[in-house]
């Protein structure tokens, strides 16, 4: 022990009495003083007069230097290292670079927020302190609520303080003195034990991943999911004679649930024999504009006029106004949906059967919208 004075602690029996001699001290105007208790009192901070944490200001420093880094280094290697023209996007596309952005944002901000605070807030490698192995900490750890004030205090008084701390009616005033090696220590990150305990922490990380990726699961039985019969891909199959891993179905053979197109390249019978088996009321037009604009609309045109939003990309279909679509029953135009019928392609995987004749009847809609009949005046 030295004769050097950290500083002065008193203990009080309750949480009551712990905020009066917090808001008293800091009125005083002691500004080297903290508070030690065993859990945390409510209201404490607003009765030390607590500034704002600077650790927020680091978070905010190195998140800012995150999004600049990420940027600078995208759009150097987009637009200068190796540009590339990529679905017609500029060199520079930022909503593409959002998301890399936002997660070297997040992980910059809290690498360096830890950092800062094991290194420079709590100054590791030191975890030296003249409270430790005190009679005060052993108390404030318990049942006790504790208050020091260092001596660097810019009005600290070693006499003026004993008699604070007795008008508060602290039940236990004593002064804490420096140990001899904490008197000599000089915090330094650089020092050889620390270095040597990081570098061990690597080796031996570095080793686990190793042995864990490159050997431990290919040992039996983590290799379960290695080690298992299954078909690989462009390689010989033993399952049948052919060497192959599937067979084709048997010819004829119809999948549960599905029903084969009866009129495949029989337009006439499927526009005599087929009727549209959905009505025509609000929730199935509905359903029928939407698929009908996803599908149909870049060819025909929202209107069905043959006016294609393709800008001559594509040949331009008829208008689905003419005579001849309209006098068609649902049934032709469902074979057309379904069959595909010169440049158009058949709809019949993209649209389920419901839906192909819910779009039919948005196209009788959208065909009596500019035909309309006297009766629908």
């Amino acid at each position: 022990m030295s004769e050097k004075l950290y500083s002065y602690t008193a203990l009080f029996n309750t949480p009551d009495e712990i905020i009066h001699a917090a808001k008293f001290v800091a009125e005083k105007g002691y500004t080297k003083f903290d508070v030690n208790t065993p859990y945390p009192v409510h209201g404490m901070d607003d009765a030390m007069k607590l500034p704002p944490s600077k650790l927020g200001f680091v978070t905010l420093f190195a998140g800012l230097s995150g999004i600049v880094l990420a940027l600078l280094m995208m759009g150097w290697m987009m637009g200068i290292d190796y540009p590339i023209v990529i679905g017609g996007k500029p060199f520079f596309p930022l909503p593409a670079f959002i998301p890399i952005t936002f997660e070297i944002t997040v992980l910059l901000a809290t690498l360096t927020t830890v950092a800062a605070l094991l290194f420079f807030f709590f100054k590791l490698p030191n975890n030296r302190h003249p409270l430790h192995d005190t009679n005060y900490m052993k108390n404030v750890s318990s049942d006790k609520y504790g208050i020091y004030i260092e001596a660097v205090d810019p009005i600290f008084n070693e006499n003026e303080v004993k008699e604070l701390f007795k008008k508060l009616h602290a039940s236990v005033i004593e002064p804490i003195y420096f140990d001899k090696e904490e008197v000599s220590f000089k915090p330094s990150i650089a020092d050889p034990k620390f270095i040597a305990f990081l570098v061990g922490v690597a080796i031996f990380v570095s080793i686990s991943a190793y042995l864990h990726m490159n050997k431990l699961l290919y040992i039996v039985p983590f290799n379960w999911m290695d080690k298992q019969e299954k078909v690989i891909a462009q390689s010989t199959s033993e399952l049948n004679e052919n060497g192959s891993g599937m067979l084709k179905p048997v010819e004829g053979s119809v999948a549960r649930g599905y029903l084969p197109y009866q009129f495949k390249d029989k337009p006439d019978d499927a526009a005599k024999l087929l009727s549209n088996p959905i009505i025509p009321n609000e929730e199935n037009l509905a359903i029928g504009k939407n698929k009908y604009n996803i599908y149909c609309s870049p060819c025909h045109g929202y209107l069905a006029e043959g006016d294609s939003r393709l800008r001559g990309q594509f040949p331009n279909p008829p208008s689905l106004h003419s005579e001849k679509v309209r006098s068609w029953s649902d049934g032709r135009i469902y074979h057309v949906i379904v069959e595909g019928q010169n440049v158009m392609p058949s709809y019949i995987s993209q649209l389920s059967r419901e839906e192909r004749w819910a779009v039919i009847n948005y196209i009788r809609v959208l065909q009596r919208s500019l035909n309309a009949k006297e009766s629908d005046l």
